[in-house]
């Protein structure tokens, strides 16, 4: 087999095993899809199929009759671009103070940081809500973000990031007489905008899906959002699969298009950052 006809067979084969992946990946956003358009009866039949014999959109009307779409998806929206410009300002802030500032007990502090991130939400979510609820702020948009303003994770990667950047580039700064929110805001920040972007999209991805904080800090269905919305479906005894299916489609399509649009801001920020220590 000569060169021309290894290279062909290599390319056929990194092209096979890639439609492959495609599939494997794609499976069970195709199955949700087609199975929210099916009827109860189809859903839970034995064996199961992937296509529907028959097609209906009554889960999406049920959806839409059962739950405040509109309002849940309007607070998911605000909880979740907040936390998102948040973490994404705070967590670049705060990983440029870790990697280019030296004051005292700055490792002692970093260090506390590191811990915060091994610390599970069930483990201060009763004190979380007994403290909103002494302050006046539980069932509020304040009371969903002020406890997710920062994120630690995303301070730990902007300090890897950050502490990736030559030092040459702050200290001719300086010589030219820039002040260290000058540095920040006209040289570093600029630089660690893939990054950051991954923070954003990192944090949209938690908190748009996240079930357990918005339904603890909420008591009212005018707070609530879509993935506690879409929890309703779910009973003691009883599970609504085609409504549940259907507000999962309706939760996921607009993270499909963030990512479709930011996904190689994605890439690049957690390759430029390398996440070291």
């Amino acid at each position: 087999m000569n060169k021309m006809n290894k290279y062909k067979l290599s390319i056929f084969l990194s092209v096979f095993t890639m439609c492959i992946v495609l599939v494997i990946v794609l499976y069970p956003f195709i199955w949700l899809f087609l199975s929210s358009l099916k009827f109860e009866m189809d859903i839970v039949k034995f064996p199961p199929e992937t296509l529907p014999e028959r097609l209906t959109f009554s889960q999406y009307i049920r959806v839409w009759q059962k739950l405040p779409l509109l309002t849940m998806t309007r607070n998911t929206i605000i909880f979740s671009t907040m936390t998102t410009f948040t973490n994404c300002l705070l967590c670049a802030m705060g990983g440029y103070a870790f990697a280019r500032i030296f004051f005292k007990g700055k490792n002692i502090v970093f260090a506390f940081v590191l811990i915060s991130m091994m610390v599970p939400f069930q483990v201060f979510m009763i004190p979380l809500y007994i403290i909103e609820y002494k302050i006046g702020i539980l069932d509020s948009f304040l009371g969903l973000l002020l406890p997710r303003l920062t994120w630690p994770f995303g301070i730990y990667m902007l300090r890897s990031f950050f502490g990736s950047i030559p030092k040459s580039i702050e200290e001719a700064a300086r010589i030219d007489g820039a002040n260290e929110y000058v540095i920040f805001w006209r040289i570093m920040f600029p630089l660690c905008i893939p990054a950051v972007l991954t923070i954003g999209i990192m944090t949209l991805v938690n908190n748009w899906n996240d079930l357990a904080y918005p339904l603890i800090l909420t008591n009212s269905i005018q707070m609530r959002t879509l993935s506690v919305g879409l929890a309703m479906f779910v009973g003691q005894r009883v599970i609504e699969y085609g409504p549940t299916l259907a507000a999962a489609v309706v939760s996921l399509i607009p993270l499909m298009i963030v990512y479709v649009f930011l996904q190689k801001f994605f890439v690049r920020g957690v390759v430029m950052s390398g996440l070291k220590g």
